[in-house]
């Protein structure tokens, strides 16, 4: 069995171990060493049943091939957390769980991990680093860029491109032929009928921009 680790021992965090649990059910495949987090009061303590044994930095000490998961929800943080890593034996899986329905046409970069009862259906690229949430469902000709977030029950309609560090909030509906730039925040509940634009935050029915980021 491949040894990993979770890095984030929040909501999300234990979410994934759940999720591993259920793969490893079907097929044994990983040995879960435990979480990491920079909340140093936190290290020690047990979580569902596994420890939490330190902070990123000891990262840097494995000298062995490890796996490690990062369950950062926020993209920004996720970029920020990826780019400390430096060891070459840390290795970034893909985490799909065994209830998702996806074509063999579907795309897939490292890090990255899809939640129970999402259905992918053909020719979707999904960048690295990017979590697809329970319950969401993308249709045909999807791209989504790396180190973006898909809340739960997100529905994605076909020939979309989603840029790179893009959030989307829970329930939110997207309809088909639509670009939305990077860095870009679709509030919950959101229906998308237009573009967006990189560096903003849009919400409500039809979504819109009510705030630039940069």
């Amino acid at each position: 069995m491949k040894d990993i680790l979770i890095w984030g021992a929040g909501g999300f965090g234990r979410e994934v171990i759940w999720l591993i649990e259920e793969i490893n059910k079907i097929n044994p495949t990983w040995h879960i060493i435990g979480f990491i987090d920079d909340d140093i009061s936190k290290i020690g303590q047990v979580i569902n049943g596994y420890k939490i044994i330190g902070s990123s930095e000891i990262l840097e000490t494995f000298n062995k091939e490890t796996w490690i998961i990062v369950s950062i929800g926020d993209p920004q943080n996720k970029v920020m957390a990826i780019s400390k890593l430096r060891n070459p034996h840390l290795k970034y899986p893909i985490l799909i769980h065994p209830s998702v329905i996806m074509s063999q046409r579907v795309e897939i970069g490292e890090g990255t991990v899809i939640c129970a009862g999402s259905i992918l259906t053909v020719n979707i690229k999904i960048g690295k680093h990017t979590i697809i949430n329970l319950d969401c469902t993308i249709g045909h000709d999807v791209n989504i860029g790396d180190y973006s977030t898909i809340s739960p029950s997100v529905n994605i309609s076909g020939n979309v491109s989603i840029g790179e560090k893009t959030f989307i909030g829970t329930g939110a509906h997207i309809i088909n032929n639509i670009e939305i730039g990077e860095d870009v925040i679709i509030g919950a509940g959101a229906v998308v009928v237009n573009n967006i634009p990189s560096n903003c935050t849009a919400v409500g029915i039809p979504a819109r921009p009510i705030k630039y980021n940069k």
